[in-house]
């Protein structure tokens, strides 16, 4: 199975645990996110009946999520996003089940539907010991009741269990600003009272809550509903209290209404380029210059495009393929999505061109599908994930370049992202799968690429040469997307190997990256690569002489990464903070999934931790 990511910084000490990152660290993740009832059951059906239309729970797990870990890592991706967790209504009601989460009764049990806190664990430790991410949705607007907004009873509701925690009973008009704080959404079949997020008990409660929620579960972000509902000022009390990275859910296109949030929370969904995304690739008559005008637009209005949620598809907004059937348009928006400013996000199914249209038809089971990791848009989401993590790995400074249009006409836009040695130029079209073959030639002046300098295009993997003036000659056809890269920066990567070569050495060497600053660092960041084959259901961990390395004990050995593996290249990694001069004695082991341990040959590995650097790197091979 392929596996391609991103570099993970592990910062491990006594824990093999990954810990929580800060919005700065969430932009070099890319998310894949579940609606946890329709993803994969404990039992691993596939046949298991779903009618979306029946708005109905269908038996998603926890532990289901768990048995498809690697079916999600396998299209790169470094952080999972589940629907809410904890307790809803019972029982269907006219507008349907609280299967999607969001109809909360009491926020300090969790839904049972999806399992057990042991089961909600597991799959927060499972994610992390595959240096992963693992976001949860919640809600702070509102909870639940099955019955019309003047019959609640709000003794049912925990903790909010007195009607003094709630604003007075009045259906949203989303055309008056007070009534979008104020009113309730929801119906008078499923009313949902809608939380006054002003007031200062309520706060302390939500507070208290998500900081041990975030404790408990091992939280690293949070993607929070229905944000435009909420007091603004609720949010940087909150967003404290979790500590972690939180994404705000803002459903409207108009940047000037959308990105002030970003001076409550770090991050929003980019529900504007969303809409220009959709609207130029849905069909070949779609408006490129609308997406052009737009990104350059967002750039301004937004505090930090490179911490919005960027996205195609969700759980509330019709599937793309429902929009069209032409392959090479899907591509265009995908490649797009992944590869713009911000956390590229993909709405579990995408890979399998599911078609639902609005709410409740996009929420289809995935285990229907077969899970298939051949599937023409597995495959491609794969490959975009990795040139993107490629990029990510190679330069530091490509999360915070901010992206924009080098050339577009009618039909054809072209991005930059990246600094000049490390630029990824990504070509889009909205001509479809019957445009014709033509050649575009982009300046050096606007790719940064230099005279005869290699290029890849990576989704064909098609070498390229810019000419004697640096200029690139594209050729386009069938209105597939072009996405280019350096060919020095890809060797050893995996990626088109037949064109960059095996992966990293096997000869274990140190290469630190010393400090500019005048006093050496009391850590360095040392990365252990290790190249070693393996099957699906084994991780690699290292273990050694010291606390950080397990004492040689086996289960306290810290595991290794896989995000980067390919057939090509088989890399496991883990990055540790470790003090100058430490001098380790260390092995690498295979652990199955039943926990049986298996040695690397002797004798014991030997490193000392260089003084006066950042970063080190030791490359190793399984013997």
């Amino acid at each position: 199975m392929m596996k391609f990511s991103t570099i993970l910084l592990f910062l491990t000490s006594l824990s093999t645990q990954v810990l929580s990152l800060s919005p700065a660290q969430w932009r070099g993740q890319s998310i894949y996110q579940v609606v946890t009832d329709r993803f994969a059951r404990t039992d691993g059906s596939t046949t298991a009946t779903c009618n979306t239309g029946d708005q109905v729970y269908c038996g998603g797990t926890w532990r289901g999520i768990i048995n498809k870990l690697d079916y999600i890592q396998g299209m790169g991706f470094t952080a999972i996003w589940i629907s809410p967790i904890v307790e809803q209504i019972t029982g269907q009601t006219g507008d349907g089940s609280s299967y999607h989460g969001y109809w909360a009764k009491n926020i300090n049990t969790l839904n049972s539907a999806f399992g057990t806190e042991a089961d909600l664990i597991a799959l927060s430790a499972a994610i992390h010991a595959r240096g992963m991410y693992f976001m949860v949705d919640v809600v702070t607007n509102h909870m639940a009741y099955n019955g019309c907004g003047d019959c609640v009873d709000y003794s049912t509701l925990s903790p909010f269990n007195s009607k003094s925690y709630f604003h007075d009973f009045c259906l949203i008009n989303y055309s008056d600003q007070n009534s979008i704080k104020n009113c309730w959404m929801g119906s008078n079949t499923v009313s949902l009272p809608d939380l006054r997020t002003e007031n200062t008990d309520v706060r302390n409660i939500f507070n208290t809550w998500i900081t041990n929620l975030v404790s408990k579960y091992s939280i690293d972000g949070l993607r929070v509903d229905s944000a435009q509902q909420v007091d603004n000022a609720f949010f940087p009390g909150f967003e404290s209290a979790s500590g972690v990275y939180i994404v705000g859910e803002v459903y409207n296109g108009d940047p000037a209404y959308v990105c002030p949030y970003q001076n409550y929370m770090s991050g929003v969904l980019n529900f504007p380029t969303y809409y220009w995304i959709t609207q130029a690739f849905q069909s070949t008559s779609g408006s490129i210059s609308n997406l052009v005008n737009g990104v350059n637009n967002i750039k301004s209005a937004c505090a930090d495009t490179t911490l919005l949620g960027s996205f195609l598809e969700n759980h509330d907004v019709k599937r793309f393929a429902s929009l069209t059937q032409d392959i090479s348009l899907t591509k265009n928006a995908i490649a797009f999505n992944i590869l713009q400013d911000g956390i590229p996000i993909i709405y579990y199914g995408q890979e399998q061109r599911y078609s639902g249209g609005d709410v409740p038809y996009d929420r289809e089971a995935l285990w229907l599908s077969g899970y298939s990791t051949t599937s023409t848009f597995y495959q491609f989401i794969a490959a975009v994930n990795q040139i993107r993590n490629q990029a990510v790995y190679k330069s530091s400074g490509y999360v915070l370049y901010k992206a924009y249009p080098i050339y577009s006409d009618s039909s054809v836009i072209v991005m930059r992202k990246g600094d000049t040695g490390s630029q990824v130029i990504s070509v889009f079209t909205n001509q479809g799968a019957n445009g014709g073959s033509y050649t575009l030639t982009l300046s050096s002046s606007a790719t940064g690429f230099t005279a005869n300098q290699a290029i890849i295009e990576v989704l064909s993997c098609t070498a390229y040469t810019t000419d004697s003036g640096g200029n690139l000659n594209v050729a386009m056809a069938s209105g597939l997307p072009r996405v280019f890269y350096p060919t020095a920066q890809l060797t050893g990567s995996g990626i088109c190997a037949s064109l960059t070569g095996p992966g990293s050495s096997t000869t274990t060497t140190a290469k630190p990256t010393s400090t500019t600053s005048g006093s050496c660092p009391t850590t360095v960041a040392v990365t252990f690569n290790e190249l070693v084959t393996t099957v699906v259901g084994q991780t690699i961990k290292i273990v050694g002489n010291n606390a950080q390395l397990g004492n040689w004990a086996t289960a306290s050995g810290v595991a290794l990464s896989a995000s980067r593996y390919t057939s090509s290249n088989p890399l496991w990694y883990v990055t540790l903070n470790l003090a100058p001069g430490t001098a380790l004695q260390y092995k690498y082991i295979k652990v199955e999934s039943s926990g049986t341990v298996t040695w690397e040959s002797d004798p014991n590995r030997s490193y000392t931790v260089p003084s006066c650097v950042a970063t080190a790197t030791v490359n190793d091979s399984w013997r």
